[in-house]
């Protein structure tokens, strides 16, 4: 028999304070009377200890928040210990839907039906081929961070060393290249799957993923036998120009009226305009500093005591770049192949048959739309974490003690900037890593 119920000691809360107060409760385990017998006695503790445990777990921390908080009171966001990265998609198969393919088909259904009723379907913008005044800013702040990010990757590549296998796409970021066994390329099995190593370029950091230019992107779609009459550029660039950033090498037609379409048919776009064709110098203009291409050669390398300044000006580039084509893309659409790596800004992909992945045959070199993600359109191109640049390499018997991190924020980090806390986790930070001879002993 238990001699008294569980004593409870709290704080009280002033309700006429403000802001954020912790309250911890206490509760004081209650003795079990030696009159009874083991078994009994056994029973009622190993209930008592998992209640005092359950209860600790839910009220040891009461968290009191006022209705008018106080303007000093500040909550972080907490991340976890450890996070895995997203598993690499298999080639042989379709990408998965980024949107639920019942919600696809109860939005084509649902517009099937106004269609059969001869109603149009009711489009806001940018669907309806206008701008979106409030994103307008946000596109030139993305274009202006793109270009410092490429500055900045390209000038931190003069100080810190960045490698490349020329035989697949593995990329590392340390004084030497890694040790671990998972080259899949072509003459992999001659090399026991060890990488073939050699210096990297930014493309390796920054991966180029281009689209087509559209005067109009409701007007005509790009044929297989008219794909050379449009040019290539980067797709955040291309989101940015569809998004209302005017560049005068590349017009873009900004509606007044909206279009008006009823199911998969435009009945009204404003007519066609024929494409105007700007007079384009050979001096260098603003576009070089939109591409990637010949960076490395454009910028020197930067002063010892520049680095960190020009390490964390990168940082925040590639944090405002990624905030703002995840928030355009919410937005503008954007389409990507289910099987290869084309991106195409607008709201139809383009009839050009260059896809060769899985069963292309089936499609006759045709690509398979769906909607883009970010990591499509801006891909992060994780690389393994290396703690001290300087040591040993990576070895494949280590590995999964090793974390990873984005390209852009591998080399960061070694050039002196801080890193924001919702990459520390897929880091693993606070692993220690055993010796070779230790791994069998590690849980």
């Amino acid at each position: 028999m238990f001699q008294k119920p569980p004593a409870v000691s709290s704080a009280l809360w002033n309700s006429s304070q403000k802001g954020v107060c912790l309250s911890i409760v206490g509760f004081k385990r209650p003795q079990l009377s030696a009159l009874r017998s083991y078994t009994i006695g056994f029973k009622l503790q190993f209930k008592h200890e998992q209640l005092h445990k359950d209860i600790r777990n839910r009220f040891e921390t009461v968290v009191c928040a006022s209705q008018n908080p106080g303007p000093n009171s500040t909550f972080e966001k907490s991340y976890p210990q450890n996070v895995d990265l997203p598993p690499i998609l298999p080639k042989k198969k379709k990408k998965p839907y980024p949107i639920p393919l019942k919600k696809i088909q109860r939005a084509a259904r649902k517009d099937k039906k106004l269609a059969e009723m001869g109603m149009e379907k009711p489009l806001d913008p940018p669907k309806n081929g206008l701008l979106v005044p409030e994103l307008i800013p946000v596109a030139y702040q993305v274009l202006d961070a793109w270009k410092i990010l490429i500055r900045g990757v390209a000038q931190l590549m003069h100080v810190i060393p960045v490698y490349g296998c020329s035989e697949c796409s593995e990329v590392h970021v340390a004084q030497t290249g890694h040790c671990i066994q998972n080259c899949l390329g072509p003459t992999s099995a001659k090399r026991r799957s060890f990488h073939a190593w050699v210096k990297g370029s930014i493309n390796d950091i920054l991966i180029p993923i281009e689209s087509y230019h559209l005067f109009d992107p409701f007007g005509r779609r790009i044929k297989h036998e008219t794909r050379f009459e449009y040019d290539r550029i980067p797709a955040i660039v291309e989101l940015c120009i569809q998004a209302g950033v005017d560049i005068p090498e590349y017009p873009s037609r900004r509606r007044t009226k909206p279009i008006r379409m009823i199911g998969k048919k435009v009945i009204d776009r404003g007519g066609y305009i024929e494409e105007p064709k700007p007079w384009r110098t050979a001096s260098p203009s603003s576009l070089v500093d939109l591409d990637t291409h010949g960076a490395a050669r454009r910028f020197p390398p930067p002063l010892s005591s520049d680095v960190p300044r020009i390490a964390q000006e990168t940082m925040d580039a590639y944090e405002t770049v990624r905030y703002g084509v995840t928030k355009l893309m919410k937005k503008y659409t954007v389409k990507a192949c289910g099987y290869c790596s084309e991106v195409h800004v607008g709201p139809w992909g383009h009839n050009a048959k260059l896809c060769g992945e899985f069963k292309h045959q089936w499609r006759d070199g045709k690509h398979g739309w769906q909607d883009a993600t970010v990591d499509e359109v801006f891909p992060s191109n994780y690389v393994w974490h290396v703690k001290d640049p300087k040591g040993p390499p990576l070895r494949s018997a280590l590995k999964r003690f090793y974390g990873k991190a984005p390209a852009v924020v591998e080399v960061c980090l070694l050039a002196g900037a801080k890193i924001p806390e919702k990459y520390k986790p897929m880091m693993r930070l606070d692993i220690v890593i055993p010796e070779t001879d230790e791994t069998n002993s590690v849980a």
